[in-house]
């Protein structure tokens, strides 16, 4: 079973969808869509196996 979405591309499994994991086990970010802060963030949290969303993540200019 693969632990991330990378692995299960590389195995062929192409609906992969990261087992549930709750919201308050790991951290949304403040960091501006499209910056190198949450592109990274977000590879961590691909390559952890993790949802790549976070509810409470930043989602434009304007979210304080």
């Amino acid at each position: 079973m693969p632990k991330s979405v990378l692995e299960a591309i590389k195995m062929g499994i192409w609906d992969y969808e990261p087992r549930h994991t709750e919201e308050n086990t790991y951290d949304a970010t403040e960091a501006m869509p499209g910056t190198q802060e949450k592109l990274k963030i977000m590879a961590l949290r691909v390559q952890a196996g993790l949802p790549l969303w976070h509810r409470g993540d930043r989602t434009e200019y304007a979210d304080e």
